[in-house]
């Protein structure tokens, strides 16, 4: 499933041509995604300036000028796709499958948005202005100045889940995923079976700084295309080439001999290096 940089670079592929732009029309495909949309949802739509597009966490929100919010999730396989004055242009580009192309999305400049999403796990949601969402409470964004050492050692205080587990908690810190906290983890050398808050505070600065640059790196490198991942313009994110752990289960550590580990933590697999992480 995407992870924060692979939405943050479909967010930066979008916005020169969502935000600020008018969208005249909507087109829905079929009634549902993993959700049904609601009934008016074209009608809320069409006329209104998105005035910004942005990213929480996983999700994508364009602001409305109507003061509704669009929220976003590209699910499993889906991905957004830039084409041109008609839907013709772009049918069979970056081996989508039209068939899948369940919304479209026009605006005042004739450029067309499509959403195309093979498994439906992917959903869009509008949100009232002033009404509560999802996404309310959770904690801060890694790459914001909210995130730092002494925010994240308040909020692991008294855990005793492994700091694996705790990092995969949206509430303790947005948008981190299973792959970004593996890297990390190898890069603070940090054991993720370590109790969350038994980190000191000088692993924890380590931690810190760890996941903002592995997070930094995965946005340059367009983030990882792991099966259905694409950037929106079509191209593939490489930063998997660049992994230490992840999927590399006993190949030898990148900085030592020992071989990388996997082992199952809440239900997702982590890889590690017993060597190198206490």
């Amino acid at each position: 499933m995407p992870e924060l940089p692979e939405v943050e670079t479909v967010r930066r592929g979008l916005a020169p041509v969502l935000e600020g732009r008018v969208i005249t029309h909507v087109q829905l495909n079929r009634p549902n995604l993993r959700f049904p949309f609601a009934p008016d949802f074209a009608a809320r739509i069409e006329g209104q300036r998105i005035e910004k597009l942005s990213r929480r966490a996983k999700f994508l929100q364009a602001d409305l000028t109507s003061g509704e919010r669009l929220f976003m999730h590209l699910g499993m396989s889906g991905r957004f796709i830039l084409g041109g004055a008609s839907l013709g242009e772009f049918t069979h580009a970056h081996d989508a499958n039209p068939k899948h192309h369940h919304v479209i999305f026009m605006t005042e400049d004739d450029n067309t948005v499509t959403y195309n999403d093979p498994r439906r796990f992917g959903f869009m949601e509008l949100v009232g202005f002033g009404e509560p969402y999802r996404l309310d409470d959770l904690g801060p964004e890694p790459l914001s100045n909210h995130f730092s050492a002494p925010d994240l050692r308040a909020r692991l205080k008294g855990k005793k889940s492994p700091i694996k587990i705790a990092l995969l908690d949206q509430k303790i810190v947005a948008g981190l995923g299973n792959i970004y906290v593996c890297e990390a983890l190898f890069r603070a050398g940090i054991s993720p079976a370590r109790g969350a808050g038994r980190l000191t505070v000088a692993e924890t600065e380590t931690l810190v700084r760890h996941i903002k640059e592995v997070l930094v790196e995965a946005i340059a490198a367009g983030g990882s295309s792991l099966r259905d991942h694409r950037q929106a313009d079509g191209a593939l994110g490489y930063f998997q080439k660049t992994f230490a752990v992840y999927g590399r289960e006993g190949e030898t550590c990148v900085t030592c001999d020992a071989p990388i580990l996997r082992k199952v933590q809440g239900g997702r697999s982590t890889f590690y290096c017993r060597a190198c992480q206490r």
